[in-house]
């Protein structure tokens, strides 16, 4: 490919990463893993003559597509052999990912989480057809499989992630004001403070990968939640801070012991108080909380 081309080529594809990360990423749940599919994405993209591709996008899109259903079977064999329950990895976000409701429930923890139901093609239709609004003829050559027999797909993915997603939707500000309270209860090691805001059936997940201490299962229960979350952190003796951010397009809280990070933590909130808590310990997932500056996703 000549200079001229090779650049044509990179400032398309760049002015399509962000669409083809959250694609990835959205697949995935890892945006390690989502990266590695982008660098593969270009290294076939630049071997495509971009004269003969009546549409770019949807081309980079099903190279995309096609990586990440790639790796998302080889994820599976991963996350079954990982040590104890496994949540995405956090992002980041910019305000305008919050600002998109749809694009902000579809990377949330929570709906993150009930895509890793789905089979891969599930998963990859879902996404494409549900956050992007990809045709089903555009994503049948993604996934190869025929229209119809997309459609069905669809439906039943559409099916299995209704049932399961979270039953109303919740605006920013109120998450972020659940969240402010139990800030400073946590902060100030407060029980009734914790109590008051968590919903009794309130289920925490926590992700240490093995390489942080994290509960094996899921905890259930305000009662229980509040010993282990006063325990956990009270234990270690250092400060601790938690600090508002926006994660995944959401509020989230990133903490902090003796000023290194700990985690992130985020929320699904119903009726006004804390329903569901997933905290992210493992170090691996964490870098990009430490360094990157907030993703726009689209």
């Amino acid at each position: 490919m000549s200079d001229h081309a090779t650049d044509a080529a990179t400032e398309t594809f760049v002015a399509y990463r962000n669409l083809l990360f959250t694609v990835a990423y959205e697949m995935l749940g890892s945006a390690a893993d989502a990266e590695d599919v982008l660098q593969e994405t270009w290294l076939r993209w630049v071997e495509v003559d971009p004269g003969q591709v009546r549409d770019q996008r949807a081309y980079l899109v099903r190279i995309t597509t096609r990586q990440s259903l790639n790796r998302l079977r080889t994820m599976t064999r991963r996350k079954e052999a990982y040590v104890g329950p496994w949540l995405p990895e956090p992002l980041l976000t910019a305000p305008d990912v919050a600002e998109d409701v749809e694009l902000a429930e579809s990377v949330s923890m929570a709906l993150m989480l009930v895509l890793e139901r789905l089979s891969p093609t599930e998963r990859a239709v879902f996404v494409l057809r549900e956050v992007f609004d990809v045709g089903y003829e555009e994503i049948a050559e993604a996934v190869g499989k025929s229209p119809a027999a997309v459609r069905q797909v669809a439906h039943r993915a559409r099916k299995h992630v209704d049932a399961a997603r979270p039953r109303e939707v919740v605006s920013p500000g109120e998450v972020k004001a659940a969240l402010e309270s139990f800030r400073l209860a946590l902060e100030t090691g407060d029980p009734q403070g914790l109590l008051d805001v968590l919903a009794p059936q309130v289920v925490l997940v926590s992700d240490g990968g093995g390489i942080k201490q994290a509960a094996r299962r899921p905890i259930v229960g305000a009662d229980n939640i509040v010993r282990f979350a006063l325990g956990h952190l009270g234990r270690t003796g250092a400060p601790l801070t938690a600090d508002l951010t926006v994660v995944n397009g959401n509020p989230a809280l990133v903490l902090s012991l003796g000023g290194e990070i700990d985690g992130v933590l985020a929320a699904r909130v119903e009726e006004g108080r804390i329903a569901g808590l997933y905290y992210v310990r493992n170090p691996q997932k964490l870098s990009r909380i430490d360094s990157e500056t907030p993703l726009t996703l689209r």
